[in-house]
């Protein structure tokens, strides 16, 4: 049976997680055990930071497995099974975490993580955040964030089996309504 690859993506605060993790549920109900990749990581220090990540796990189910993975995605997709269904929460965030990277090592770690994606038994939630809609940033880490996750954000849409947008509370399913553009990127 082929794995289920499903992107999320949206602004901020607009219900991606949640709809991810709705579609984690359904994906239970196919005998799929569901494992959480976390990609943030604990900084003791930012109270709004840890309040974010305990609201969160509560929403999850206690049965779910949680993994804090924040750099080894690719790893984790190729050693994932046939009956497990990864909820990869965030793709933005595992980027911040290799924003110090150089070009070149950063282009090997986005192709490592792409082919793992295509190769795993298992079924993949990503959830992705939009973050390419405002003004350009003003300073050059901004604009290499905005540029290296809209690429990451395109090249998985191009995986995903089903991709869908999350704005404003309401979810709209761009394989269905939209047409994918040849992709050179």
């Amino acid at each position: 049976m082929a794995s289920n690859k499903i992107l999320v993506t949206g602004p901020a605060r607009s219900g991606k997680s949640e709809w991810a993790e709705h579609l984690a549920r359904n994906a239970e109900t196919r005998d799929k055990s569901i494992i959480y990749v976390a990609t943030a990581t604990v900084d003791p220090d930012d109270q709004e930071w840890q309040e974010r990540i305990e609201r969160h796990q509560q929403r999850r189910p206690p049965h779910w497995q949680t993994r804090a993975i924040p750099i080894a995605i690719s790893e984790t997709l190729q050693n994932a099974r046939e009956q497990e269904c990864l909820l990869l929460d965030s793709l933005g965030t595992w980027l911040a975490n290799l924003l110090d990277r150089d070009d070149e090592e950063w282009q090997e770690l986005a192709d490592g993580f792409l082919f793992h994606l295509q190769q795993t038994p298992a079924d993949v939630i990503l959830v992705a955040e939009e973050t390419g809609w405002g003004v350009v940033p003003a300073y050059p880490l901004g604009r290499k964030f905005r540029d290296r996750l809209g690429t990451l954000i395109r090249r998985s849409a191009a995986i995903a089996d089903t991709t869908y947008l999350v704005a404003g509370g309401h979810v709209l399913n761009l394989t269905d309504l939209g047409m994918p553009l040849a992709s050179n990127v």
